[in-house]
């Protein structure tokens, strides 16, 4: 099974860790602590997927994710937040994420985001649900 890279933008060291923790056996991470990073990243090393926060120094995840599409890099954007209202998740669908998980992630809702993807590593599936 293809190992896929994912860049993590994310610029508080206690979730930047969770997610590794969750992710760092099946998936090559990288990591951003910024927008802006986020973007150079990005466009230097085409991840497979990007799970970017929505608010972050410099360039929050809006308008890096505005800066993502429009140098035309299709790859999925999950946008991850505290801020559950549907305002936040609309504008952030409109923008061009693929999906959007609230903070704080569970387990089970990221797999299935990527799952839904297309990028859950074949031995995470069982993990899923639990």
């Amino acid at each position: 099974m293809k190992k896929y890279t994912i860049l993590i933008a994310e610029d508080d060291d206690s979730n930047y860790l969770y997610l590794m923790l969750l992710l760092r056996k099946h998936y090559y991470l990288l990591r951003a602590m910024n927008g802006r990073e986020a973007v150079e990243i990005a466009e230097r090393s085409k991840p497979d997927l990007i799970l970017l926060d929505l608010k972050m120094p410099e360039m929050n995840g809006i308008e890096a994710l505005r800066a993502i599409r429009q140098a035309g890099m299709a790859m999925p954007v999950i946008i991850q937040s505290s801020y559950a209202f549907e305002f936040d998740m609309r504008i952030a669908m409109e923008n061009g994420a693929s999906a959007y998980l609230t903070k704080p992630i569970l387990r089970p809702n990221l797999f299935t985001a990527l799952d839904e993807l297309g990028l859950l590593h074949d031995e995470l599936q069982p993990l899923k649900n639990k």
